[in-house]
């Protein structure tokens, strides 16, 4: 059996589109989780940085990790509600 060459590429780009959907922050469920596994790694890299720079070098790297969570939890929910505010307005 032959297959089109369209064909192939019909479902290689319906294939990707769905690979490609496991990648987006829907909820703000999702968007927790994330947040929530961002703080777990930063905060183990933080720890590995107080145990190799004693005193306040190593408090301070700590510091930016956990601010760095911060920062990119505040912008993964700016974004979730200015996507959700573009999608009600086009739906409009």
């Amino acid at each position: 059996m032959i297959i089109a060459p369209e064909a192939v590429n019909v479902w290689m780009e319906a294939m990707l589109r769905k690979v490609s959907r496991l990648f987006v922050i829907k909820t703000r469920f999702e968007a927790f989780l994330i947040i929530y596994a961002l703080a777990l790694g930063a905060t183990t890299r933080g720890m590995h940085y107080v145990e190799q720079y004693p005193g306040w070098g190593g408090y301070l790297l700590f510091l930016a990790c956990s601010g760095a969570v911060f920062l990119a939890g505040a912008k993964i929910l700016d974004c979730l509600k200015y996507e959700r505010a573009a999608t009600d307005t086009a739906a409009k």
